[in-house]
């Protein structure tokens, strides 16, 4: 099993260029209702449209207590493309000394909130 998070954004087109632009993701649908994006031709994360009927039980607007979080192998190259996109930046970049690894927490265009880490043990002891 692999999780494939879908998350309701107000402009899907937008949403996707911002995750490509900052994250490095890569479009693998495209289209202004649903968009799903892919990093090394893997499915990380799905984006639908607000309005769409299909799924009544999705509603818009960020979720308490759900972060997207994603391990990055190519940690310092995101975070140079964070900076250089002027994302929003809600803390960090920072050492996490539990996971001892990298990470920075980030806001998407519609609020939700992204951490991107380097993988567990990056930074040893």
């Amino acid at each position: 099993m692999k999780a494939q998070p879908m998350i309701v954004v107000a402009d899907v087109e937008a949403s996707s260029r911002w995750y490509q632009r900052v994250l490095g993701m890569s479009s693998a649908h495209g289209g202004d209702e649903y968009e799903q994006l892919t990093s090394d031709g893997d499915l990380v994360l799905q984006l639908h449209h607000d309005d769409q009927e299909e799924h009544p039980l999705l509603v818009s607007g960020p979720c308490t207590g759900i972060a997207l979080w994603f391990e990055d192998q190519r940690f310092d190259d995101t975070l140079g493309r964070i900076v250089a996109a002027d994302a929003e930046i809600a803390e960090g970049p920072m050492v996490n000394p539990l996971a001892h690894h990298r990470e920075v927490w980030l806001h998407d265009p519609d609020g939700h909130l992204i951490v991107v880490s380097s993988p567990f043990g990056d930074v040893g002891d």
